[in-house]
């Protein structure tokens, strides 16, 4: 292999691929990026075989060739290279690769290619396409309510459903459920659903360009698979087997009581609350309407340390309501939630509670009350 590439595209190429490196690897290959000479340029690859990841870097092929290396040596090395063209030449005889940038030689032993799993790209043509930056959007509003339980293997996913030109993102635990969708421009039919991993997710977010490109998406035929394509980047995922709950019935369909609250305001009062909610085993109260007033009271108290109350302003609606849930699940949906103003949703002290964005009708958030002894 005899390849030349910048160093700034070298660089942002092993960043990209570098997400997908084992960072507990069983095989010693597994911890290396494979080098491959492919049309024209160079194709780098990582997987630690739940999800591998393909980019591509523009180069001059001198000699095609392969190898892998040790994914953390090679990235250090180019970050701390300038600017300028690196040279990579592989020695077969002895799997060195040397990498040659201005006066800086250096020399790294390698592991043979045949070694390495293989992260092929995926045939057949797309199921459909979506546009990168508002996947990306809609992922971050869902991704962080899967849970990291393992002894639910399949709640560790984010439900993926494929039908006409709709895809619906959904992820629970057994306290919270999100749900997104958002409009795909290629349709799908017969309807397809999957089971993602919410690491893979969250992972494709991180790769995702800010940009307004097309994104396909593929699923493998036996349905074990699935590839995320843009422009010079693959990211393919093991899919999880299984049967996703039924979410839709956890969801009220009606509320008793209603609060139309600004989004930060609502995310700055509960993390202030949640200061306090720490040793009271992270339980914050909302009331509306009461003597809250016309607003929205967010308190918490710890008998040993104190409490802690603040009156948003809002336009309240319906009964009067108090309710209490784990802070922690509360500012991560305000945290996340792509809208200016937040809706609360209410329909009793021990009924789960909905969280809207106003002006999304693409988005609901469930979240499961906390019983408290007054």
């Amino acid at each position: 292999m005899n390849v030349s590439v910048m160093q700034e595209n070298l660089a942002r190429g092993l960043g990209v691929v570098s997400r997908a490196v084992s960072s507990r690897a069983t095989l010693p290959v597994l911890a290396n990026v494979l080098l491959k000479t492919d049309n024209g340029g160079l194709k780098l690859t990582a997987t630690n075989l739940e999800i591998g990841i393909n980019c591509w870097v523009p180069g001059k092929v001198e000699e095609e060739g392969e190898i892998t290396v040790p994914a953390k040596l090679l990235t250090d090395l180019v970050v701390s290279l300038p600017n300028q063209r690196i040279d990579l030449q592989l020695s077969a005889k002895d799997r060195t690769l040397k990498v040659t940038s201005g006066g800086s030689r250096s020399s790294i032993k390698g592991i043979d290619a045949d070694e390495f799993p293989v992260v092929a790209a995926i045939g057949d043509a797309p199921a459909t396409s979506a546009d990168s930056r508002a996947l990306r959007d809609a992922l971050g509003e869902v991704v962080f309510a899967a849970a990291s339980d393992e002894s639910r293997p399949i709640l560790t996913g984010v439900l993926t459903k494929l039908a006409g030109n709709e895809m619906t993102l959904a992820a629970a635990d057994n306290y919270r459920i999100a749900v997104r969708s958002l409009t795909t421009s290629r349709s799908v039919a017969p309807e397809l659903s999957i089971v993602v991993p919410a690491r893979s997710y969250a992972e494709l977010m991180r790769i995702l360009p800010d940009a307004e490109q097309q994104i396909d998406i593929t699923v493998t035929p036996n349905k074990s698979q699935v590839l995320f394509h843009v422009e010079g980047i693959d990211l393919v995922s093991r899919l999880i087997e299984g049967q996703f709950p039924n979410y839709e019935p956890v969801i009220p369909s009606s509320h008793t009581s209603r609060a139309v609250v600004d989004r930060e305001s609502f995310l700055a009062g509960a993390r202030r609350a949640s200061i306090f909610a720490r040793d009271s085993a992270n339980i914050v109260k909302i009331e509306l309407g009461g003597e809250a007033g016309d607003g929205v009271a967010i308190t918490a108290h710890a008998a040993d340390v104190g409490d802690n109350a603040d009156t948003l302003e809002a336009a309240v609606e319906g009964q009067p309501t108090t309710i209490a849930f784990n802070a922690r699940y509360l500012i991560d949906v305000l945290a996340n939630l792509g809208a200016d103003e937040a809706a609360l949703e209410l329909s009793g002290p021990l009924a789960p509670g909905v969280i809207r964005g106003i002006g999304k009708d693409d988005y609901v958030h469930v979240i499961m009350p906390v019983r408290t002894a007054s």
